[in-house]
């Protein structure tokens, strides 16, 4: 439906910028400016404003509509920083929605005390005890929310630093064996949308979000050698340099559509996100019926392999991305132990102490 707007007047400066102003009704030598996205609430709301003689004052941000020094004006507070650090590029727009999802139950009843006390704060992660993993969580963002405020001043200390955490993390995602490649492959053939992610995860040892992200551009020459060159998305991660072999690029080019990325989604466009792509992969392995594997149990089967064929920590790093010896010392050390054991007993059956 087309909206008209009487009396508005576009305008675009010298620089480029485009600025709305709105003739009041029955006065023709005024003009009142507005600010907001044509279209938005925000535009309507002031150009009505702005159309009825009178100045709109700027829309409150949500902090300022919250009752002063409250939880709900800390956690409006914290995210409207948050936001500013994902416009400058030093936050990404996951990890602000991520705090936005664990810290929501605190908006329920925002006109609390900003301070929660320890015993409240251990009473909600009890509260949240059938799903621990994300009772820890919500501690953890309660208290680098308090740590911020507490730098600011707006409170004296932090009562979320320090709470036990509830949920005992396991092995993690099932790595993949051969045999699940096998099967994956079987079903999924030569020129479709998995078998290039599936080529992708093998042959680089990258993380679930790299596939929205990794394409011709990162490709290179490197002392002859065609390579693939990237950091990866995971913040912190180290650059990676490793070969382009004539697998993978035989895979990369088997699509009928190709685009700015390696795996394209609807309409030829990348993934949106990781999480997009981390649950279109895992349907694809339910469609192969090897529905308990996962996109991080291939990275995690390569690190074992590479570890199990005498790859040192570095060279696991260097493949992976690792920016940390201990990461990667994961699978060297299991390894190791297992070949010392072998030596040890054998030193042992050799010895005839146990005949």
């Amino acid at each position: 439906m087309k909206i008209e707007y009487p009396g508005l007047i576009k305008q675009t400066l010298p620089s480029g910028t485009v600025v709305y102003r709105v003739r009041p009704k029955g006065q023709h030598g005024k003009r009142t400016q507005i600010v907001g996205e044509f279209g938005s609430e925000e535009f309507i709301r002031q150009y009505w404003i702005a159309r009825g003689g009178k100045k709109p004052d700027a829309e409150k941000k949500p902090s300022e509509q919250e009752k002063p020094k409250s939880i709900g004006w800390l956690v409006r507070s914290y995210f409207e920083y948050l936001e500013g650090r994902v416009k400058a590029g030093t936050t990404s727009a996951k990890t602000l929605k991520k705090k936005r999802n664990l810290l929501a139950q605190l908006l329920k009843k925002p006109n609390k005390e900003m301070l929660i006390p320890r015993e409240k704060l251990i009473g909600m992660q009890d509260d949240m005890g059938a799903t621990p993993a994300q009772a820890d969580a919500f501690i953890e963002a309660v208290s680098v929310m308090y740590d911020w405020a507490v730098e600011r001043k707006h409170i004296a200390e932090n009562t979320a630093k320090g709470i036990k955490s509830v949920y005992k993390k396991g092995d993690g995602a099932t790595p993949w064996k051969a045999a699940d490649v096998k099967a994956f492959l079987a079903h999924h053939k030569f020129g479709t949308k998995p078998y290039v992610a599936m080529h992708i995860l093998l042959w680089t040892g990258c993380r679930i979000e790299d596939l929205t992200t990794l394409g011709r551009k990162h490709e290179c020459v490197i002392d002859g050698i065609e390579a693939l060159r990237w950091i990866p998305n995971k913040k912190g991660s180290s650059e990676v340099c490793i070969p382009l072999f004539d697998t993978l690029k035989k895979a990369t080019r088997s699509t009928k559509v190709q685009g700015n990325t390696y795996v394209l989604g609807r309409g030829g466009n990348p993934y949106a996100s990781g999480d997009a792509m981390s649950a279109m992969f895992k349907q694809w392995c339910k469609d192969a019926h090897i529905g308990h594997l996962s996109a991080h149990g291939v990275r995690k089967g390569l690190a074992e392999l590479l570890a199990e064929l005498g790859c040192s920590q570095y060279e696991i790093m260097a493949i992976l991305g690792h920016s940390e010896a201990k990461t990667s010392e994961v699978y060297t050390r299991r390894v190791e132990r297992w070949k010392l054991a072998q030596v040890g007993m054998g030193k042992v059956a050799g010895s005839g102490l146990l005949e």
